[in-house]
């Protein structure tokens, strides 16, 4: 059941996410988000601490004498993309927009926060933490890196995400591995250039590249138990200036995505193998690069089933869903690694909220036609509400 307080604000946040939506900001550069963000609890009566992670912002709403505390966790940064869509609200900066609805995920969470501080039913201290840079920068990691469990001290922290897809109303999480690493690669073949005549006075590196991406996919099918979900995806090959002309050298990218550290730490040392020897078969040499950028979004236990016990209480078990993991990867998990939670996910309908003038794409993440479905504020704000009440307020 929604709390009628956050439905009757729910106007007033839906502006604040429209005029976000329509300024989105990249990584580390969320100045005016920020401001926003900060400016919205300052009204609120919240406290607010700036600065972590260059634009993170977080909020501290405290309640009678206990020490327990709980973080809540949004994104704040959009996308290097251009927006499709045609709406009032779209995007003002080319080149820049709210494809993944971390301009919701904000929306959400402030009016949880305003909520929280106007009724204060709990005894402890919810944080609101608004994280710059998800979308590549690690801005968890920054946040963490400046102090934030140091400063604000959390039992558990948990996030929350949008999920285009899965009907507005219901949401879903799973135990364990919920989003994968994230890794990438780079592989540069330095052959012996020649006429393409006279292949045989040179060193060709293009098919020292053709071979080592038809053994990487062996790595998946071969040297890893079947049971265990990996990706390797090169997606960029590039060689040569002329068709004439066998190329000096061959460049391979792509990236490796796996849910535990163990099956990533045997992928990295296959593929510099298989990299190595290949191209010393071929009489070519390699300089294989390896980088390795989110770890997996792992949930903990304990935590999920308390979450579990709150959405069924909101919307109801049938609308409880469990999560199928994805490869996808999400900075979230650096918070994970620090402190007990969870990260779920609400549906978002199908695009059939889209107001007029929206692009004729679908409404997917990271796509240019999607926009976040609005009639989620309050019960994203309710989840939210809720789950700090009930965490706060368990008999230990």
């Amino acid at each position: 059941m929604l709390i009628e307080p956050i439905v009757a604000d729910a106007a007033a946040v839906t502006a604040i996410r429209r005029d976000i939506h329509a300024h989105p900001e990249l990584c580390f550069q969320e100045k005016r988000t920020s401001d926003v963000v900060a400016q919205a609890l300052t009204d609120a009566g919240i406290e607010i601490y700036r600065g972590l992670g260059t634009t993170g912002v977080v909020g501290i709403i405290r309640s009678g004498t206990s020490t327990r505390a709980i973080g809540l966790r949004a994104d704040m940064d959009a996308l290097p993309m251009t927006e499709h869509n045609h709406f009032a609200h779209a995007s003002v900066y080319p080149g820049k927009m709210h494809a993944c609805g971390h301009d919701g995920h904000t929306a959400m969470l402030l009016a949880a926060g305003r909520h929280l501080a106007r009724h204060r039913q709990f005894d402890g201290t919810v944080y609101l933490v608004f994280q710059p840079a998800e979308e590549g920068g690690g801005g968890a990691r920054e946040m963490i890196k400046d102090g934030l469990f140091e400063r604000f001290p959390m039992d558990a922290i948990y996030g929350m995400h949008n999920w285009p897809g899965m009907a507005a109303g219901q949401f879903a999480v799973c135990d364990g591995p919920c989003m994968a690493s994230s890794n990438e690669f780079r592989i540069t073949i330095t052959g012996k250039g020649s006429h393409a005549a006279l292949p045989h006075n040179g060193i060709d590196p293009v098919p020292v590249a053709c071979q080592m991406v038809q053994a990487f996919q062996t790595i998946v099918t071969r040297n890893k138990k079947p049971t265990d979900a990996a990706v390797i995806s090169v997606t960029m090959i590039h060689a040569g200036e002329a068709t004439n002309v066998v190329p000096d050298s061959c460049e391979i990218q792509g990236t490796v995505r796996t849910f535990t550290f163990e099956v990533l730490d045997l992928i990295e040392s296959r593929m510099r193998a298989v990299a190595e020897h290949t191209a010393a078969a071929f009489g070519a040499s390699v300089k294989f690069e390896f980088h390795r950028n989110y770890p997996p979004t792992i949930n903990h236990t304990a935590e999920v089933e308390f979450l579990r016990g709150v959405m069924r209480d909101v919307v109801g078990p049938q609308n409880t869903l469990v999560f199928q993991p994805t490869m996808g990867a999400e900075d979230f998990s650096y918070f994970l690694q620090a402190r007990p939670g969870a990260y779920f996910v609400i549906g978002n309908g199908n695009g059939d909220h889209r107001s007029a003038g929206h692009g004729l794409g679908p409404c997917n993440l990271h796509n240019p036609n999607y926009d976040f479905n609005d009639e989620l504020i309050p019960l994203g704000a309710t989840l939210w509400v809720r789950l700090a009440e009930a965490w706060l307020n368990k008999s230990t």
